[in-house]
């Protein structure tokens, strides 16, 4: 496989874009070689600028769940586009996308649009801490909620050590209102509340950490938060930006039938297109201004194409039998890559929560980071490389998540579990 016009263009870009890329996850630095450089996509498949082609299970870290160049999204976007790309001005498309999050995703009575999943997490955390009047915010190794300050914070020696900055440009005294405990370990998160017991203003959590990887969680811990909040007044966030609107019609919260307070969104609901929200209780939004006094605002927020394209992406995914085709092609391909790993001798094993999913070089559960870091990094970079020259586009690291479309058929599926044979 050559890359020569992406090595190229990667080459100039250096000079001009920090490493690159203008998202870390993006580049290839920890798998090595050049990052191809896409062109064009059509239903699951992408091409670069060298013409090669690849089945893409990238699909934008998510947001493409109905695969590339759906033509009803694009017949809405070409719509849009005609009456206008932006205004600064309430337009009707914002109540129309707003009706169905609040249709489908029961927990919340009331939504604000933004642009991106980081303005969701960091806007829910502002407003939980107006809320409850309390400072501290608990989140779990390994669970990713954008690159807000408050939530770029690794934990110390124990579970009991104040927050450390895991970036430079994060102020020490606020990374030490971030609280780290280890993801699916009810009893350190309890320890946290008994140190800090009346100064915590929310538990934020992917229900389904997606940004380690896949690591569900284990029976219990989900409703353990919420019972640890209930007796401490504090509020529970749920980060759904990569499970909203993709493990099912009304999200995890749906599945595991926990209520949240707050549901942070993105991806899915933009259709492709950059955007973000977060909902929850009447009481709560109702503090956000202009209708409360908790400050957030966003001139593109709510931008008519974002919202054309995540309205008509959501009206799709409400159509008869979209979610069972895609859990149907998702067990497919993770049983069949299980079995043909285990055909060649090699431990894998595949997590997966509906159209999402990560392979493990183990042959052991993993539920937290450390179990996740435990895994073998460098025969899976091989894995990787192999994979990329047999046509199929991964993420570049062993801890993203993979994803499915609707486009990913049965033809495509087989393709890929061919890729893998080939690369074992």
């Amino acid at each position: 496989m050559r890359l020569d016009q992406s090595e190229a263009i990667f080459s100039r870009a250096q000079s001009l874009i920090p490493g690159g890329v203008n998202s870390p996850v993006r580049a290839y630095s920890s798998v090595g070689g050049t990052p191809p450089h896409l062109k064009n996509g059509q239903g699951p498949l992408v091409w670069d600028e060298d013409g090669n082609e690849y089945v893409d299970m990238v699909l934008s870290y998510g947001p493409l769940i109905l695969g590339h160049g759906n033509e009803e999204v694009k017949e809405a976007l070409h719509s849009a586009v005609e009456s206008g790309t932006t205004f600064g001005a309430p337009t009707r498309g914002e109540l129309t996308i707003a009706e169905l999050i609040c249709e489908r995703v029961a927990p919340v009575e009331m939504v604000r649009l933004v642009n991106s999943g980081t303005e969701a997490t960091l806007s829910a955390a502002r407003l939980a801490r107006a809320a409850t009047g309390r400072n501290r915010i608990i989140k779990f190794n390994g669970c990713y909620h954008g690159h807000g300050d408050s939530f770029l914070v690794r934990a110390g020696s124990g579970g009991l050590t104040l927050g450390a900055p895991d970036s430079p440009g994060v102020p020490k005294s606020l990374a030490e209102l971030t609280l780290v405990a280890e993801y699916n370990d009810l009893e350190d998160t309890s320890s946290l509340f008994k140190a800090h017991p009346d100064d915590i203003a929310a538990i934020i959590v992917e229900p389904v950490a997606g940004n380690m990887g896949l690591v569900p969680p284990v029976p219990g811990f989900l409703q353990g938060l919420r019972d640890l909040c209930d007796s401490h007044g504090t509020l529970l966030i749920f980060d759904e930006v990569m499970t909203g609107f993709r493990v099912a019609a009304g999200g995890y919260q749906e599945i595991c039938k926990i209520t949240p307070d707050l549901i942070c969104m993105g991806k899915v609901i933009g259709g492709g297109l950059p955007i973000g929200a977060y909902g929850g209780r009447r009481d709560l939004m109702n503090q956000i201004s202009p209708a409360g006094d908790v400050y957030q605002a966003g001139t593109l927020s709510g931008n008519p194409l974002a919202v054309a394209a995540g309205t008509k992406t959501l009206e799709i995914l409400g159509r008869p039998g979209v979610y069972e085709a895609l859990e149907e092609s998702a067990q497919r391909l993770a049983v069949g890559i299980e079995k043909t790993f285990a055909r060649h001798g090699r431990p894998a094993r595949v997590q997966r929560q509906g159209s999402m999913m990560c392979l493990y070089l183990t042959d052991a559960p993993v539920h937290n980071l450390d179990e996740v870091s435990a895994t073998d990094r460098d025969s899976w970079i091989g894995f990787f490389r192999s994979m990329l020259e047999h046509g199929i586009l991964l993420p570049p690291s062993p801890y993203e998540a993979w994803f499915l479309s609707t486009e990913h058929d049965d033809a495509t599926v087989t393709r890929i579990l061919e890729a893998v044979d080939r690369s074992l």
